[in-house]
């Protein structure tokens, strides 16, 4: 199964789109599923669904952190190395989809900021992108990890 599956089925089964981003990269970059679930948690429907930045590219950054990322600050060239490649993963994302941000990618669908959840009907699925941005992201980080050999990527 490729990534961009798993995060589908992630997001299928219920988990918001930030959630089956990370959720599909998450084991193999050293985060447990549980802990991935909950730091992600916040971050679905363009951050606590007031529709900014999308919660798949949120996902794939919080991906890119754990293969990328660092935790001691005293090199800037490393925090400049990690951006150069958010900046790329974004504008991948851009490329194909048109936008990063969530209610630019929902225009001309109902697409609420009230704190409540949408409720997962076939309808919502039919009418909203969700599901394939979702498939997108996890798609653009994986070439993104095979182009740049990386980590080995399980299918």
């Amino acid at each position: 199964m490729t990534h961009a599956e798993r995060a589908k089925e992630l997001f299928k089964s219920g988990y918001n789109c930030s959630q089956a981003v990370l959720g599909a990269f998450c084991e193999e970059l050293g985060m447990d599923f549980e802990t991935a679930m909950k730091v992600a948690s916040s971050f679905g429907g363009g951050m606590g669904r007031m529709r900014e930045v999308c919660g798949t590219v949120s996902g794939m950054f919080m991906a890119a952190g754990l293969k990328y990322g660092f935790s001691d600050n005293s090199d800037p060239a490393k925090k400049g190395e990690l951006y150069k490649r958010i900046q790329h993963l974004a504008e991948q994302f851009r490329e194909k989809n048109g936008s990063i941000i969530c209610r630019e990618l929902l225009q001309g669908i109902e697409n609420s900021s009230s704190p409540e959840p949408s409720e997962r009907t076939q309808n919502y699925y039919k009418k909203r992108p969700c599901v394939d941005l979702v498939g997108d992201a996890a798609e653009i980080f994986e070439q993104y990890l095979k182009e740049n050999n990386m980590v080995e990527i399980s299918k």
